[in-house]
């Protein structure tokens, strides 16, 4: 294959959904909410079929049906893959994904609305008596997709409980070497076990392997054997701190030996996470940052209790992930490149051949981020998708390195929508510490131009970050389209941007985390951007948390504050993360500052706090009792969001009364006149 080739290829296949002319316009709110026309989508092993999600047409809201492309020996790629086959959700269950698993079967998973007493005690919610949440199942079909031929959960994998349906705890994951294979997972929340088996895709026989539970869990699971090679353990130390201890397998005694080199306390907090294995040399790739601010990969071997002298890949400005293993018969195990966490995730290839693809990929799709998602064994059919920040994804098959077959636009109802590029910036907090953030400009703004107003922008976690790309909420956009600046600062307690910046926000719930935005704010002030009286903090999740600090803190920058599911009674929270024992030693000894709620009375900013009535990770009360604190002190609006859960993906209704919310009140009620 030639870039030259394979650029006339894909350019020719494109112009079926690119080529409109843009326009300027506000986004409409039905264009954000509306369900994707094409998602979740997956190729097979052997290369003969697709499967993905779709949404249906005349079914309500566009609700998503699981859908099944037939692939034939000889492909047109003259016009788009069009499915053969669409099987709709019921009234209540709704599709959220669905994976192709090779033989001619696939996987799908769904949610649905549920009220009542779960008596699972570990469950999200459960302590809160009859209890509005959602059920989770999982699909085992084959690709005639016919409902008739389901498995609901595939017999549930022999879970003991009907509390596996309130988390995600399904999974199966084929073996790489033996065709019609899985290795299948099911976790009993209320037993707190995770039973682990070896799944016949064809004859759905299961051969159950093992189960853990207690102290000692497994991790990292051979993908030849099937075999547990790693295993981890959280163990109390004293003072109020726990070691968290990693487990590999030993050759020659069968037995798990600890590695001491790769424990690490939670006071301390390094990344130590277990990538992969090397059949060739007996080594584990490792995903650290003891030896470094960034995550870096190493090679450990457990014979000698040593890492590498030298990091096997390690990026200058950028966290790493982990290390893309071969699946393949002819590459299995081999190294092919490695991923790390750039302004959107990125993966260096080093393979020779997945990186002659990747390079003529970009070269096709200029200013795209190009993600190849998988591919038949020699090669010959590559699933990629191509999107930015101002592109929805578009999804793509390869073939024979040379021909491009179009599948579909997730979104191709905003292929003439003009939307803002955003770019990775820094800036200095008032201590000295740089804070990265994503810059998303108003529509159509360009430096020199009258300053526009800002929307503040953190996201949720906190142990969590942004990307450049595309925005699946949809929230960047919709406000940059409406001539609002956009600013997600990756404010110190953010993950993906070195050790330094993430331990630089415990225990500052409130405090310097909050500072960080207001410094965000006076950037864009001084940059130009936006005036010191137009800024608006908007959050969600934690970043409704952070809406709610910059109601109550004194000489708060912003006009107003927008909270969505948010945080407001910081000690009753960090209750409820440390009822779990691996919560309470992580992350809840972090979680100390200032509670929005006990302050209250110092409420200065207009605020709208909107909340769904099904959420179990933040509940509604949290959002409702800020409202009826402030709303005698503050102008404030309150929106309960009927059967929304706290996590995407929310229904076409629920975006649009979040949004026309939210819309209304930048415009009309934040600060005097409106934003």
């Amino acid at each position: 294959m030639t870039v030259k080739t394979l650029t006339a290829a894909v350019s020719a296949s494109a112009m079926l959904f690119f080529a409109a002319p843009a326009h300027s316009q506000p986004i409409p709110i039905e264009h954000v909410g509306k369900q994707p026309a094409l998602s979740s989508l997956s190729l097979s092993p052997e290369g003969d079929f697709l499967v993905g999600l779709v949404s249906v047409p005349g079914a309500p809201n566009g609700d998503l049906g699981v859908a099944v492309w037939d692939l034939p020996a000889k492909i047109d790629v003259s016009k788009p893959l069009i499915p053969a086959r669409i099987t709709p959700g019921g009234d209540k269950m709704k599709f959220t994904s669905v994976r192709a698993l090779g033989s001619g079967k696939l996987v799908a998973a769904g949610k649905q609305n549920w009220t009542g007493q779960t008596f699972c005690g570990n469950v999200e919610g459960a302590d809160k008596g009859t209890t509005k949440t959602a059920v989770f199942k999982n699909y085992f079909w084959d690709k005639s997709i016919d409902p008739k031929k389901s498995r609901d959960n595939f017999a549930k994998l022999a879970a003991d409980s009907e509390c596996s349906d309130y988390g995600q705890t399904f999974s199966l994951a084929p073996l790489a070497l033996e065709d019609g294979f899985a290795v299948g997972s099911s976790f009993d929340v209320a037993a707190d076990v995770t039973k682990y088996y070896k799944v016949n895709l064809k004859t759905e026989a299961k051969e159950f392997l093992y189960q853990d539970g207690g102290e000692i869990r497994a991790d990292l699971i051979d993908p030849r054997t099937s075999k547990v090679r790693t295993k981890n353990e959280i163990v109390p130390i004293g003072g109020n701190d726990y070691e968290i201890r990693n487990y590999v397998l030993n050759p020659k005694t069968g037995n798990f030996d600890i590695e001491a080199p790769l424990s690490y306390t939670a006071r301390k907090r390094n990344t130590l996470d277990i990538v992969g294995y090397d059949e060739a040399t007996g080594q584990y790739y490792v995903a650290t940052d003891k030896f470094s601010d960034k995550v870096a990969i190493y090679f450990y071997d457990p014979a000698t209790d040593k890492f590498s002298s030298e990091p096997v890949f390690a990026h200058p400005e950028f966290s790493a992930i982990d290390v893309v293993l071969g699946s393949k018969p002819h590459n299995f195990n081999k190294p092919l490149g490695f991923r790390y966490q750039g302004a959107s995730s990125e993966t260096y290839w080093i393979d020779p051949e997945y990186k002659s693809i990747q390079d003529g990929l970009d070269k096709a799709y200029p200013g795209k981020r190009v993600s190849i998602s998988g591919s038949n064994k020699d090669l010959s059919r590559i699933l990629f998708s191509t999107s930015a920040s101002d592109s929805p994804p578009a999804y793509y098959l390869l073939i024979d390195k040379s021909k491009v077959a179009v599948i579909g636009s997730s979104r191709p109802w905003m292929a003439k929508t003009k939307m803002s590029k955003q770019e990775l910036i820094y800036y200095s907090a008032r201590d000295g510490l740089q804070i990265p953030a994503i810059l998303t400009p108003a529509l159509g703004w360009k430096k020199g131009d009258k300053p526009a107003p800002t929307i503040v922008l953190p996201h949720g976690g906190p142990w969590a970050r942004d990307y450049v790309g595309w925005d699946n909420s949809g929230w960047t956009q919709f406000l940059a389209s409406r001539g609002y600046h956009v600013l997600q600062p990756q404010y110190r307690g953010s993950t993906g941007f070195g050790y330094k910046l993430w331990t630089a926000g415990d225990n500052e719930w409130g405090q310097k985390m909050q500072d960080d935005k207001d410094d965000g704010a006076a950037w864009m002030v001084k940059e130009g951007y936006t005036a010191k009286d137009r800024i608006a903090i908007f959050g969600y999740s934690y970043g409704g948390f952070a809406a709610f600090a910059a109601t109550v803190r004194e000489n708060s920058p912003y006009q107003c504050a927008i909270a969505g599911a948010g945080v407001s009674n910081l000690e009753l929270f960090k209750k409820k993360v440390s009822e779990n024992r691996v919560s309470r030693a992580i992350q809840g000894r972090t979680m100390t500052g200032m509670s929005p709620l006990t302050n209250s009375d110092k409420a200065t900013l207009p605020i709208l706090v909107y909340h769904g009535d099904r959420d179990v990770r933040v509940p509604l009360s949290d959002g409702r009792n800020f409202y009826e604190a402030v709303k005698g002190k503050v102008p404030a609006k309150f929106v309960e969001v009927k059967d929304m859960y706290h996590q995407l993906p929310w229904t076409p209704e629920q975006h649009k009364q979040t949004l026309t919310a939210i819309e209304s009140f930048l415009k009309n009620d934040c600060g005097p006149g409106g934003l």
